[in-house]
C-alpha cells in the first residue's frame, strides 16, 4: 500500500484519524472561519496565519467515484476491481475527500458490489479494519452507505 506523506501542515489530520476522529483546518483569524483542505498555512480567503482543527460528524455525499481496472500500481492489482470515492462533507460542501467504500470498519477494500455505488448516497465516515492502516500507525478515512 501507499503510504501518505505527512507533512507539518497536514501533520495533525493524522493525528486525529489516528484517534477516529475526523477534523478540517479551519482559519482562527479574526471573523473569517473559513474550512480549508488540504491543510495549508494561511487562509486562503483571509490570508491570516491563525487556524484550528475542527471536527467533523463525518457525514458526507457521494460526489464521484471510479473503478480502477489493471493494470495498476502491483501493490493495488490483486485488489482490483475496487472503488475509489470523493465524498463532499456535509458540513462543507466545498471540501472533498479522497477514500474507499466498504461494507463496514473491518471490510476489504471490495466489499461493496460496484452496482451499489451511487453519486449523491450518504456516507459515514470510518477508520477502522482491513486495509485501513496506511502505514507508520496513520489510519485512512474510508466510508460506508448510512443506509446499506
Amino acid at each position: 500500500m501507499l503510504t501518505p506523506v505527512v507533512d507539518d501542515d497536514g501533520a495533525p489530520f493524522w493525528e486525529y484519524a489516528a484517534r477516529g476522529e475526523l477534523r478540517v483546518q479551519a482559519c482562527a483569524g479574526r471573523a473569517c472561519g473559513e474550512l480549508r483542505f488540504p491543510p495549508r498555512p494561511c487562509c486562503p480567503h483571509c490570508h491570516s496565519f491563525d487556524s484550528e482543527w475542527r471536527r467533523m460528524s463525518g457525514r458526507g455525499r457521494i460526489w464521484s467515484y471510479v473503478i480502477p481496472h489493471p493494470p495498476l500500481l502491483p501493490d493495488y492489482a490483486a485488489l482490483a476491481p475496487y472503488n475509489v470515492i470523493l465524498v463532499e462533507l456535509v458540513e462543507a460542501p466545498r471540501i472533498r475527500l479522497v477514500g474507499n467504500l466498504v461494507s463496514g470498519p473491518d471490510a476489504p477494500l471490495n466489499s461493496v458490489a460496484t452496482d451499489r455505488i451511487r453519486i449523491g448516497a450518504r456516507v459515514q465516515v470510518t477508520f477502522g479494519g482491513d486495509g485501513a492502516d496506511g502505514g507508520d500507525g496513520l489510519r485512512l478515512p474510508r466510508w460506508t452507505l448510512e443506509r446499506p
